[in-house]
């Protein structure tokens, strides 16, 4: 990602905290598990592997090294392994060089062009190409760890760049993505869905298209994977726009493109900014107008955040690969999924300053085991979760996945402040009517907690707890066993400062979680 001066960790999370000096603070949690609110997709955690290389260097640092997609080590066993721990990660494959990516296959083009700095080129660099035998090395990958793979396509080939802007012309020509898509076909690589484009909508961000000529570019990517596709069961869903929401320029690509030609809108997000909870609800308007929009203009499609990684160009170096960036992780994917989102896309799997692994040494980091954690415990359903305490204290619920009952997130921003927090049910199913009262949860199974707290107490740690011990690769290689601790149920969930916890209550009762 583009244009953004790295942010220093003390200045955004160290003196944002609340400095609350109470020492502890009982809240009441209300679960209204009578009807959910939203649904996610299965494969809500994504994870993206990007284009960029090793020369990809910004203020003084080149954090991508070996990690993209035409360096990367494959055969690494932490990565293999790190991605089978999931059982069906999605992964992105895409990012800025995208759009200048050409595949070495078929007679479309001519020459096979390998990035290179280039201060004329979109992004400092010139074309690409991905050769084929990296294809297969890729797929065999993903095969041997359960991927759903998203794939996204240069959408500027054919098209050339106007005299006086940004803005590119011309319609897109489907012949190299016709003849990648015949032979991935031909070699039998699985693909759940095909993307156009990257970051080319509203006033795009290195290069742009107008949103009628896009919808008509998107219309033939359609017609392209039904034609090659024929099995509806088998068939790639068709994703776009891949960028960052602008109204007027995602109804008009709406309305132009018609009913069920995309089944996902896809959307970037990069909002780390100030680092406390107000400035972080503040892109809870960008997700509630594009439900708006999709409501009122494509509701045969589900939004998705395509790209996210909290501060673009490669995040912030002292920030963004430690425990403190889950404040901002695990609360975009609580506060999305309320929002309808279907999947969430965390820049990046690997590389840059943000990646859920470590650049060089594959370790993963604090983000990767909040990611594997919500993946394993919140399903599909989402709850409507309120409490009316500080925003310090995050609360997110979902029928829990694979267990009967619900699963909490709760996120505890204050660095001075321990909640004790006491679930309620809220099983009014008229909620606009005379209210009923609320029951406390008192179930009389164990519930199941996993508390993640930083190393030392440091925020700014590169290792995570997992009740109260450290979480470290098994001498193979492998990613450790995350057990619960088993906490009677009569007793409240405490979360103590600068803290993670997930909770899973089975004998919540939740009729939509039936």
């Amino acid at each position: 990602m583009v244009k953004l001066r790295l942010y220093s960790a003390l200045s955004i999370f160290l003196l944002s905290y609340c400095l609350c000096f109470a020492a502890a603070e009982d809240v009441r949690v209300t679960v209204r598990g009578v009807t959910s609110v939203a649904k996610t997709d299965d494969t809500f955690i994504c994870a993206t592997l990007d284009w960029w290389p090793s020369t990809k260097c910004d203020y003084g640092q080149c954090p991508w090294g070996q990690a993209g997609i035409l360096n990367l080590d494959l055969n690494n066993k932490i990565l293999a392994n790190a991605i089978r721990a999931f059982g069906n990660l999605r992964i992105r494959i895409g990012g800025s060089l995208q759009d200048q990516v050409v595949y070495q296959v078929g007679h479309a083009v001519k020459k096979f062009p390998h990035f290179k700095r280039n201060d004329t080129g979109l992004f400092g660099f010139t074309r690409g190409s991905l050769p084929m035998h990296r294809w297969n090395q890729l797929n065999k990958l993903f095969n041997q760890t359960g991927v759903k793979l998203t794939f996204g396509l240069n959408a500027l080939f054919g098209k050339h760049k106007s005299n006086d802007s940004d803005l590119w012309l011309g319609n897109w020509n489907p012949k190299n993505a016709r003849d990648l898509m015949e032979y991935t076909i031909f070699q039998g690589h699985k693909i759940d869905s095909y993307e156009l484009g990257n970051e080319l909508c509203g006033s795009g961000v290195s290069a742009r298209l107008d949103a009628v000529q896009y919808s008509k570019d998107i219309i033939v990517l359609k017609k392209l994977v039904d034609k090659l596709y024929p099995d509806p069961k088998t068939r790639p869903a068709v994703l776009g726009p891949a960028g960052f929401y602008d109204q007027q320029w995602f109804n008009t690509f709406f309305e132009a493109t018609g009913p069920n030609v995309i089944q996902g809108v896809t959307h970037h997000i990069y909002n780390l900014g100030a680092g406390d909870p107000y400035f972080l609800d503040q892109v809870a308007q960008t997700y509630r107008d594009l439900s708006v929009s999709i409501n009122e203009f494509a509701p045969w499609a589900g939004p998705w955040v395509g790209e996210s990684g909290g501060a673009f160009n490669s995040g912030g170096k002292d920030v963004s690969h430690t425990f403190a960036n889950g404040f901002w992780y695990l609360d975009q994917l609580g506060m999305t999924s309320t929002f309808n989102h279907k999947v969430f896309c965390r820049q990046a799997l690997i590389g840059g300053n943000y990646g859920l692994l470590n650049t060089t040494s594959f370790i993963p980091n604090p983000d990767y085991y909040g990611a594997l954690l919500w993946h394993r415990l919140m399903g599909k359903e989402v709850l409507v979760t309120t409490h009316d305490t500080t925003p310090y204290l995050r609360a997110y619920s979902h029928c829990s996945r694979n267990k009967p009952g619900i699963s909490l997130l709760l996120i505890n921003m204050s660095n001075q402040t321990t909640f004790s927090v006491t679930v309620e049910n809220d099983d009014n199913l008229y909620p606009s009517s005379r209210k009923l009262k609320n029951y406390i949860y008192g179930g009389t199974e164990k519930r199941e907690e996993y508390h993640l707290t930083p190393k030392d107490g440091n925020i700014q740690s590169d290792v995570v707890l997992l009740n109260g011990t450290p979480l470290k690769l098994t001498s193979s290689l492998g990613i450790p066993e995350m057990k619960p601790i088993y906490v009677d149920s009569s007793s409240p969930i405490t979360i103590a400062p600068d803290s993670f916890v997930y909770v899973t209550i089975k004998d919540f009762k939740a009729p939509a979680c039936a």
